[in-house]
This record gives structure tokens, sequence and C-alpha cells, in this order.
């Protein structure tokens, strides 16, 4: 991480999901954001230094894991960022019931193995709930190459939400190889505009799957 120019992502998948953040509301716009699955605070520290006086909300399970990150790799002054400890479904319910989001970043699975309360269409509804009209859902999908879970969560996020979209490196979706594949839910309509906009801003080779095109990968 450069702590001195926080837009440079060095993970392909994070930048993806920058991107997507990029066009959810206008340049420089500040947003409402929910991280569940903090990390190392990348994505909210991209959002503070392309949105300034955004208003992000942190969700960790393990708090020696956030208390290392805010330690050793201090937010910027002036972030707005508030720190919920605990399971990431339990903190929707928990966070103030006022607050709707811009933007919801999900970043906690990592295998076929995911964990079920959170890898199902209930939790999918429950996060779409709080969002903005206008408001979207980012789900970070580590999967094996046979993607069984990119199929299952494709499956249950279109149960939840109006419109999905997967955009990843090309080759992931011939599903030779284990990675990463970014998976988008809209309350309304994807626009082909965001399609052009992410091929575009890559990182390259990139594929944005929507419609039938996904429906032929996800069976």
């Amino acid at each position: 991480m450069n702590l001195a120019e926080p837009t440079e992502i060095f993970y392909e998948y994070l930048r993806r999901i920058g991107h997507v953040v990029d066009l959810a509301a206008e340049p420089a716009t500040p947003i409402t954001a929910l991280h569940l699955g903090a990390g190392a605070l990348t994505l909210a520290r991209y959002i503070e230094a392309t949105r300034p006086g955004s208003e992000q909300y942190a969700v960790e399970l393990e708090r020696e894991l956030l208390d290392f990150v805010l330690q050793k790799l201090p937010m910027p002054a002036g972030t707005t960022l508030h720190n919920h400890i605990g399971d990431a479904r339990d903190a929707l319910a928990e966070l103030p019931v006022q607050v709707r989001f811009d933007v919801v970043i999900l970043d906690i699975f990592s295998g076929p193995d995911a964990p079920a309360h959170i890898a199902c269409k209930e939790f999918y509804e429950e996060a779409a709930a709080r969002l903005q009209p206008h408001g979207v859902l980012i789900i970070n999908v580590g999967d094996e190459p046979a993607l069984t879970l990119v199929r299952s969560q494709v499956a249950a996020m279109r149960k939840a939400m109006p419109d999905v979209a997967a955009f990843a490196e090309t080759g992931m979706f011939a599903g030779r190889y284990p990675g990463n594949i970014i998976l988008v839910g809209t309350r309304g309509p994807w626009s082909p505009e965001w399609t052009t906009e992410l091929l575009a801003r890559g990182p390259h080779p990139a594929t944005v799957l929507t419609g039938i095109d996904l429906d032929r990968i996800t069976g």
C-alpha cells in the first residue's frame, strides 16, 4: 500500500472495485460507504482520496486485524470512518437504521466454503435494503476454477436485486484457474454505459457480463 498515493491500488480485483465505486456517484462527490470486511482499509483510503468528505463504515470480524491496520497504516487526517467489530450480517442490523449507503462492499469470500449465512439470498436482500435508490452492492468472490461460488452468488443476488453484472479479468470466466470475480448488484437496470466505462478502465484484459451473457456462465 502506498500511503502517499492511496489511489494506487496493487491488487487488480481491488482496482476493479474502485472503478465501480467511481461510477456510483458524480466524480469527487462524497458518498456513504459500507465495507464488510475491512482488510487493510485499501478501498476506504481510495474513497477518501477520490471523494473527500465521504462517510464510511468498516466492519471487521477480527479486532486485532483492524487495530493493527489503524496503528501501522493510519488513515489520512480528516477521514470519517466508523469502525465496527463483528459479523458482517449482524452488522447490517446493528448499524444506525437511518443510514443508507451509496455503496456496500463485501470482501470476505475466499473460496467455495463461504459462510452460508452470508452467501445467500436473504443476506443480499438485507444489504439491498440498506442502499440508497441509486446504490450498488459490490461483492468480491474469490473462487476455484469450477466457479461454483460465483454461480451460486449470481443466482442469489438475482433473487434479491433487479440486476447483476460480473466484472473480471477475461480469462476468469473460462473457469480454468482460481481468482476473483466482482459481482455488482444494482437497484435498477444495469447501464450499458457502465459496461463501456469499466472495460475502458480495466485492468486489461477485462470482461463485463450481464443478462444472457451472464446466464451462459452461471447456467
